[in-house]
């Protein structure tokens, strides 16, 4: 059968999604971009809509209020590495999660941004190789493992390589399995934060998150909010302190036809072929690019049109290398490669030094591997995970608190996969009982972490 013979309700037959297999969450009967109640179908005649004006030089928005389309006990912004770990692990342990992501995939830059080595889940600790990273985030690799061009391990298993649409798929099942609720192509656009801080600490305590969507801005209230935009959306409208940072900005892309290239005698390989993934002829190719802003939109833009520009270039080279005449430029990644913007302000700040010499916490919520040198595993306190004077948020992924000299270990994807994990389980044990994020219980977090298998030393 054809997919164009198929009807609707056969091809949501044929891929085994029942008509109630996934919840489909907003407000459809409403348009708020309007300002009107404008359902589909019902023209809307123009009038009462409330554009912005322009006034003595000066935009001013008009003041509207804003619909609630949810509430929850979690709320996870951003569905990268960290994200989809925390809202899993949050979701396991009993409470009702929501999960927002701007683009449409889940994955971030593992998935949309086609950074597809796992990088930095293993350390040295005596002499032997120990596998730090374990929890969810082995449970996708092995899931992997059973699917068609999923993974491949090399090196006994160190830094294996993924496909990113078949992690796409992984953490479509893995989320929609849980009962999270899930808003798709919606933008962090502001805080909400309670009028009355908190009694104890006199701190700013955040309520839920106003995510921006083609129906206008919609707000979602939330018991704990957890903020793995990876640029740090949520947190730096609430008042919390962080820091803004500059780093490498790159856009990696893939290569195929690379089974039929032909060995020319004299001829050297070009370069920027990248290295091999889980698909036959296939390889993807990073780019380290150069330090910028990744939350100045004038910055993205123009490395955006840059990078593309020199991809295109590279590519044109290889083709022209005599064997390599059938090298095709399957895609280049629809996320653009930031790699570290602004970074939370926490209680505790992670350091390389104190990484190197094996500093220990009290409240250690997770290991960090090592890549690009040979150390033993980091931990990871749970102060770097909170904000230092705002109530109810946490923060996941390459935002955690740490110095600029740990950029190139909090990012990779395994530790996002760690430090997401321990936000979720946080989460989740700050909503059960009925407490701060900052009063959580450790322990009973670490607990809960070892239930969920993560490793903690």
């Amino acid at each position: 059968m054809k997919l164009s013979d198929l009807s609707r309700r056969d091809w949501l037959k044929n891929v085994g999604v029942g008509l109630g297999a996934v919840a489909i969450t907003g407000t459809a009967n409403a348009d708020f971009v309007t300002k009107k109640n404008a359902p589909p179908g019902v023209p809307f005649d123009g009038k009462n809509a409330l554009p912005c004006k322009l006034a003595d030089g000066k935009v001013t928005r008009p003041a509207l209020e804003i619909p609630q389309i949810s509430e929850t006990d979690v709320l996870v912004v951003g569905a990268g590495p960290a994200g989809c770990t925390a809202a899993i692990a949050a979701a396991r342990a009993g409470v009702k999660v929501t999960l927002v992501e701007r683009y449409n995939h889940f994955g971030g830059l593992a998935t949309g941004g086609l950074v597809l080595t796992i990088l930095g889940h293993w350390t040295t600790q005596n002499g032997e190789k120990v596998q730090v990273i374990q929890g969810l985030g082995e449970e996708y690799m092995k899931r992997l493992e059973q699917m068609p061009t999923g993974i491949f391990r090399r090196n006994k298993g160190q830094n294996p390589e993924i496909d990113a649409e078949s992690y796409k798929y992984l953490l479509v099942e893995m989320i929609t399995s849980e009962n999270i609720d899930v808003y798709l192509h919606s933008w962090a656009l502001d805080a909400i934060v309670d009028d009355s801080p908190n009694a104890k600490t006199g701190f700013p305590v955040v309520k839920g998150v106003v995510i921006q969507t083609k129906t206008g801005p919609q707000a979602i209230l939330a018991k704990q909010i957890i903020d793995t935009t990876g640029d740090g959306d949520v947190f730096a409208t609430c008042g919390a302190a962080y820091e803004r940072r500059t780093y490498h900005i790159g856009l990696p892309c893939r290569l195929g036809n690379l089974d039929k290239v032909k060995k020319v005698e004299g001829v050297k390989p070009p370069r920027g072929l990248g290295g091999a993934t889980p698909v036959a002829g296939v390889n993807w190719v990073n780019m380290g690019g150069p330090d910028g802003d990744g939350v100045d939109v004038k910055t993205l833009s123009k490395l955006e049109l840059n990078h593309r520009k020199q991809i295109w270039k590279q590519y044109l080279a290889i083709r022209n290398t005599p064997g390599y005449e059938q090298v095709v430029l399957l895609e280049t990644a629809p996320q653009i490669g930031v790699r570290i913007t602004r970074v939370l302000t926490g209680t505790e700040t992670l350091t390389l030094a104190n990484a190197k010499a094996g500093k220990t916490y009290d409240d250690c919520v997770g290991i960090g591997g090592a890549w690009g040198g040979d150390h033993i595993g980091w931990q990871v306190p749970y102060g770097a995970l909170i904000s230092k004077n705002v109530e109810n948020i946490l923060t996941a992924g390459r935002s955690v608190c740490a110095a600029p000299d740990m950029s190139d270990l909090v990012r990779v994807i395994p530790d996002c996969w760690m430090t997401g994990h321990a936000a979720g389980c946080a989460a989740a044990v700050a909503v059960k009982s009925n407490c701060t994020s900052r009063e959580v219980n450790v322990p009973e977090v670490r607990r809960l972490l070892l239930e969920q298998k993560a490793y903690l030393g």
